[in-house]
């Protein structure tokens, strides 16, 4: 019996956004979201090593 994949689920990128405003390099993650509990874009707080602070990272498709 073959097992079914989960397609409800995806790898996504999330990039600063304040760091091309400042004129320094974006800082980039990658995670997991659900596409059925979340299908906007996700936005989270992350660090950015070379801004060294927290800024607001948004999804890019």
């Amino acid at each position: 019996m073959a097992s079914k994949k989960k397609e409800g689920r995806v790898i996504i990128h999330l990039e600063c956004t304040e760091a091309k405003a400042a004129g320094k390099s974006p800082s980039r993650y990658t995670t997991m979201k659900n596409r059925h509990n979340d299908p906007e874009r996700m936005e989270l707080m992350k660090y950015n090593p070379f801004m060294k602070k927290h800024t607001l990272h948004r999804e890019v498709r």
